[in-house]
């Protein structure tokens, strides 16, 4: 797990440009405080490169020069941010078919020889999590590629004559513009995050999951998918065995993401999806050490209780954080700069503080993400099937009840339902996370021009016109909520504590599996359960007090910190970031007023005007000063 600086120039580069990498470098000091190097890979390609040691510690240095002997020595240039679960079995097989040489044990070198013998195609056989730039010095071309989930993060900032590639955005914002995007922004205020490509500033994008961007000396940049994530539902398939594929893809996923050369623990929740992670890593090592967290907060659901009860049945050993009110003031501006762009999710907060006490005592973390996304896990995949007998009327019939459904006043019980049974599922659903309707954004933003959510939507929709409608949302999540919130948070929370983070569900083999589920076997037609063929994948594996346990989603009391510790700390926010020029803080002060008192629960929308106000005063006006970034150099663990 590293980060890379790389600027590409169809001229020499200066001094000056030289002097702002090796600086700009240092604000990824976080992502790979084991080694620092800056290297010209060619006439106008510069890479800079900040290493986390994982794997062949002593070698495998970057930036990495490919092959390392013969004719065409030196011919690619590699910076690689990630791991290949499956390197060894590519490496065997290279000396095998093409009698490739290398010079490293590690899985570096493996992407560079797999790119020179096997060309874009290597890039359908690499199982693991990666953002990578490699530059080909015979035809003069950068490519900077992602995998296909976007777990790994990829910037860039095109310009006339460059192109700068960074794995977090901070690096590039001395480059950048200062015109921010207003597209970005009112799709953060809908969906609490900022979807990919976009970034708040102008200037700057981020590389989409499954994307390659090429650019020759002297040419434009182009950017391309090379893979897309595709849901391919079977109908038919018997449902017992693809369970058992399942639990074996599952079981084998879990084996190779704990390879590493350094000290390797796991996340523990109460639910199934990180106890599942845990009980499979369990039976490879029995002596892995995990890591929760809950709050001090009275009355607020912790899930410490549930994940010791799991730590003793599993046999292993569990290390608890609280976080209190007081850590919240104190790790958000840190947050919000590791982010370079706000995600409005309170579960950053125990998740920040969960990676501070992991990184104490292990370098690489396993964790349960995307196994929603990918098994059918959230509540809100039931409700086509809530909906049908509405939303399967002919046309005319659902135009009299929507008629009816205006006419109704608001709270009349049935109102809702009659509203979104007759709504198209294109219009009605466009993600996870739905928070400011078209009104209330018009307000925020004092009627400025708005995009909306079918900008982002609208084209995934195309692609799922052949699904069911379960697995039509799974596809809109795994492509938007996906990428843009979960893996987000996940690396750079993760990364702020030179932790790596690995996620077993979002493997290829994984997902070959999970992607021909049948909508009976996510959201079952009888029974009030999500995850329906993970959870009898795994019984047996997990304790039976987990099995069946319905899911939390990581529960943050930002309620209550809203109207008690938090309060004077909003206020005094919306009044001091700068912000009010985009935002109404007017309006926000009054949310905030009424959710104090209790007239009201505005925590989600406070959340993002609160997050995106913190942005504000640290990347734009400056009022807030940003935390201290640079991780004292130390040690690797070893045990």
């Amino acid at each position: 797990m590293c980060g890379f600086l790389v600027h590409v120039s169809d001229s020499q580069i200066s001094p000056e440009t030289l002097e702002r990498i090796e600086r700009q470098l240092d604000l990824l000091h976080h992502r790979g405080p084991d080694d620092t190097a800056v290297e010209r890979l060619g006439d106008g390609v510069t890479a800079g490169f900040k290493r986390l040691s994982i794997i062949d510690r002593q070698g495998s240095r970057q930036p990495l020069r490919y092959p390392p002997e013969g004719p065409e020595a030196g011919r690619w240039g590699l910076v690689f941010n990630g791991e290949i679960y499956n390197f060894e079995a590519l490496r065997d097989e290279l000396i095998r078919e093409h009698g490739a040489v290398f010079a490293t044990d590690g899985d570096s070198e493996v992407v560079a020889a797999a790119f020179h013998h096997w060309g874009e195609a290597a890039l359908g056989r690499l199982r693991g999590m990666f953002a990578f730039v490699l530059w080909d010095a015979a035809n003069e071309t950068v490519h900077a590629v992602r995998d296909p989930f976007g777990i790994k993060p990829l910037y860039y900032l095109s310009a006339p004559g460059e192109l700068w590639l960074s794995s977090e955005k901070p690096p590039l914002l001395e480059i950048a513009g200062d015109e921010l995007d207003a597209t970005a922004l009112s799709l953060y205020l809908t969906m609490q995050y900022v979807p990919e490509p976009y970034t708040l500033h102008r200037d700057i994008a981020r590389l989409p999951g499954g994307g390659m961007l090429s650019r020759a000396l002297g040419r434009a940049p182009l950017v391309r998918r090379y893979t897309r994530t595709t849901f391919r539902p079977d109908p038919t398939a018997d449902d017992d065995g693809i369970v058992d594929e399942l639990r074996a893809a599952l079981r084998e996923s879990v084996r190779c993401h704990l390879r590493a050369d350094v000290p390797v623990g796991a996340f523990l929740s109460s639910g199934i999806d990180s106890t599942g992670v845990v009980a499979l890593a369990a039976e490879v090592d029995p002596q892995i050490r995990t890591f929760t967290v809950g709050f001090d907060v009275p009355a607020a659901v912790s899930e410490i209780e549930v994940a010791e009860k799991t730590a003793r049945h599993l046999g292993v050993e569990l290390v608890p954080t609280v976080v209190k009110p007081d850590d919240v003031l104190d790790v958000l501006p840190r947050i919000v700069w590791h982010l370079g762009d706000p995600v409005a999710d309170p579960s950053i907060v125990p998740l920040f503080c969960l990676a501070r006490t992991a990184a104490q005592h292990v370098t690489v973390v396993l964790s349960g993400e995307g196994a929603d996304e990918l098994a059918g896990g959230y509540t809100i995949y039931r409700e086509p099937r809530s909906l049908a007998p509405v939303s399967r009327l002919a046309d005319p019939l659902q135009r009299g009840l929507r008629a009816l459904a205006r006419a109704l006043p608001e709270g009349f019980k049935g109102k809702s339902y009659l509203q979104r049974a007759t709504t198209p599922i294109q219009t009605r659903y466009f993600g996870n996370a739905r928070v400011f309707s078209d009104e209330e954004k018009a307000r925020i933003l004092g009627g400025k021009p708005m995009v909306g959510h079918a900008h982002v939507t609208w084209p995934l929709y195309a692609e799922a016109m052949h699904l069911d409608d379960a697995t039509t949302m799974q596809h809109i999540d795994v492509n938007t909520w996906l990428p843009g919130d979960i893996l987000t948070k996940a690396d750079r929370i993760s990364m702020a504590h030179s932790l790596e983070l690995r996620v077993p569900y979002l493997d290829r083999g994984v997902f070959e599996v999970m992607s021909r589920l049948p909508v009976r076997l996510k959201v079952p037609p009888y029974r009030r359960t999500t995850k329906y063929a993970l959870r009898r994948a795994l019984k047996g594996i997990v304790p039976d007090f987990v099995v069946d346990r319905p899911k939390l989603g990581f529960p943050t009391p930002a309620r209550a910190w809203l109207r008690t510790d938090l309060a004077e700390w909003a206020h005094h926010l919306l009044s001091t970031s700068g912000a009010g020029q985009l935002v109404d803080l007017d309006y926000a002060h009054t949310m905030l007023t009424e959710h104090e008192r209790g007239d009201a629960d505005h925590a989600r929308k406070l959340w993002i005007l609160l997050s995106f106000c913190l942005w504000h005063g640290i990347f734009v006006d400056g009022s807030i000063q940003p935390p201290q970034t640079r991780r004292p150099d130390r040690p690797l663990v070893t045990g």
